[in-house]
């Protein structure tokens, strides 16, 4: 039996978080003891503490003819959720939402090691971390199944916790090019995941009122082992970014990258590079999940596409990977919340 981690607080003795990377997940968040102060730097109400909290929890899962999509958010005025598929040979992408006023009938996971986040409609979806694995539970027209993402006993996800805003905090952890088990259908159809990858994402906070971010992720299979990467802007930018790789199911920082994009021309290839060219790479949009809502007080203006990362990356013992047309994500994302 896969041990469980070591226990870990987020937050110290002083209510207040811990900064910067961890060895081993986050074991317990303890939301309660966290003392959160407005920007005038009096106690924030209980609501405000409340209503301030976000979460969200995301798998995907990869296959050189096919890509899949499982998010679950949380911003206290709603939850919302996706489930997507997309085959990579017709571009077709088919997919269902849900959205949850007022969050009612939805539960989250308290840690990224424990516990469950779903909710139900059209389609069930069920995310459940158990310790350094997580099981993704579906049921419904478009996808049904159990499967089980496996870290393995020497896990090596990134978690890290970086100061948000005036006084709040963001806390990610996540782990790319995982091992798959279990059955999967579409529409009724089995889907052979032999070769699949899949990769999850837990993040959890006191995020901006107004908060951004362009994002790039990758689980596919390359001549030198099991390749993973994660680049991003726009979150953790404070001290420590969420930037890596993993070959092999070995973790690699990488340095800050620059993400560029043409919105209004989203066909365009976009740009992830870092001033060192240690990262020098170029997406290939093929296929975009997109959601806007615009409540005024509330707004999304939400966009991830299926496409392809050719490039380069230098990895740690001095050697160049080559990435030609890789599959993998890319997403852009707005959120008043």
């Amino acid at each position: 039996m896969l041990s469980a981690p070591p226990e870990n607080n987020l937050l110290g003795t002083d209510g207040l978080p811990r900064f910067g990377y961890f060895a081993s997940p986050v074991t317990r968040l303890n939301l309660a003891q966290f003392t959160y102060y407005n920007v005038m730097d009096r106690p924030a109400s209980a609501l405000a503490k409340y209503l301030h909290y976000k979460q969200f929890q995301f798998v995907s899962i990869s296959h050189a003819d096919w890509q899949i999509g499982v998010a679950i958010a949380d911003i206290r005025y709603a939850a919302s959720a996706f489930c997507y598929f997309y085959q990579r040979s017709t571009q077709q992408l088919d997919e269902i939402s849900l959205l949850k006023p007022f969050s009612l009938g939805v539960q989250m996971s308290n840690t990224p090691v424990a516990g469950s986040a779903r909710i139900n409609g059209k389609q069930h979806i069920c995310l459940t971390p158990k310790g350094y694995n997580w099981q993704l539970t579906l049921q419904g027209e478009l996808l049904s199944g159990n499967l089980m993402l496996h870290g393995g006993e020497n896990a090596q996800p990134i978690a890290l916790c970086t100061p948000t805003g005036y006084n709040g905090w963001t806390y990610t952890q996540k782990h790319n090019a995982l091992a798959l088990s279990g059955e999967l259908h579409y529409r009724g159809t089995a889907l052979d995941l032999s070769t699949a990858l899949a990769g999850y994402d837990f993040s959890a906070g006191y995020m901006r009122r107004e908060t951004s971010w362009r994002w790039g992720s990758i689980s596919a299979t390359l001549p030198q082992g099991r390749f993973g990467l994660n680049l991003a802007n726009g979150v953790n930018e404070t001290g420590a970014t969420e930037n890596c790789l993993w070959l092999d199911g070995r973790l690699q920082l990488l340095p800050p990258v620059s993400i560029g994009l043409n919105r209004q021309q989203p066909t365009q290839p976009w740009q992830f590079s870092s001033t060192d060219q240690q990262v020098c790479l170029q997406f290939t949009p093929q296929q975009c999940r997109r959601e806007r809502l615009n409540l005024g007080i509330l707004a999304s203006n939400f966009r991830q596409y299926c496409g392809f990362f050719s490039g380069s990356i230098l990895l740690q013992n001095g050697e160049k990977l080559i990435l030609d047309q890789v599959p993998g994500l890319a997403e852009d994302h707005f959120a008043r919340w």
